[in-house]
């Protein structure tokens, strides 16, 4: 299974965005929409301009709040036709998504461990688990809540493929192909790498955006994803 793209809109203004997304024009047809451009660049109305245009759109939003505003702000993602949206992957927060989310097409991801964190900042943040544990453990509690699917960073996919079963999405940001600085990443891997450990849709920012070339880095990625062999 090749997997799917989806580039990281990571700027700051919705005409910047739309001049990259005009020059990768159809290579991409999944973009995510994240804190950068949803508050400060029009973001959701360009998110509702990509969704008419045909294209797949994923608000990268983190939600974590009462079970009443988690089930809220699901509900309004939901009917705006978005593809996926995030919520913080705690058990009260999932399920209240799931339910928001029942009967639209909206698939719903727990967001596990960030792939800027490892073990020493879990400790900080006061958490008695390492990276994976913690992982393995929101994985666990993803698939009882009942949403669609999991971000972990890949080095973790393969572990989370066998938890939650073929059907989930499993959504890696982190990925790095070769000669890309990691930046403030510290769990990456490549693209082919992550499809092999189970990933089924890889986020890739930086590489891409920051290109000289976005277009000749998106194809490029995209070939080795082609190449890669996902794992059951």
């Amino acid at each position: 299974m090749a997997g799917t793209l989806i580039v990281a809109l990571d700027l700051d203004a919705r005409d910047e965005a739309e001049r990259l997304i005009a020059q990768l024009g159809d290579a991409v047809d999944f973009y995510k929409i994240g804190y950068q451009l949803f508050y400060g660049g029009d973001g959701l109305n360009l998110g509702k301009a990509l969704l008419k245009a045909g294209k797949r759109v994923f608000f990268d939003l983190k939600m974590l709040d009462i079970d009443n505003t988690v089930e809220k702000g699901v509900a309004a993602i939901a009917r705006t036709g978005a593809t996926m949206v995030t919520v913080h992957a705690y058990p009260k927060t999932m399920r209240a998504a799931a339910k928001a989310a029942e009967g639209s097409r909206l698939t719903v991801l727990g967001v596990t461990v960030l792939t800027s964190m490892d073990d020493a900042d879990l400790t900080d943040a006061g958490y008695a688990r390492d990276a994976a544990g913690l992982v393995a453990l929101r994985a666990e509690q993803a698939k009882e809540a009942g949403i669609g699917g999991i971000v972990c960073s890949p080095n973790e996919a393969q572990m989370v493929r066998a938890i939650v079963g073929p059907e989930l999405a499993i959504v890696t940001p982190g990925i790095r192909p070769a000669g890309s600085a990691h930046g403030d990443q510290k769990r990456v891997t490549g693209p082919a790498e992550a499809l092999a450990a189970g990933a089924s849709h890889l986020v890739v920012g930086r590489p891409i955006t920051a290109a000289a070339d976005p277009v000749g880095a998106a194809q490029a990625i995209l070939a080795e994803m082609a190449g890669g062999t996902r794992l059951a």
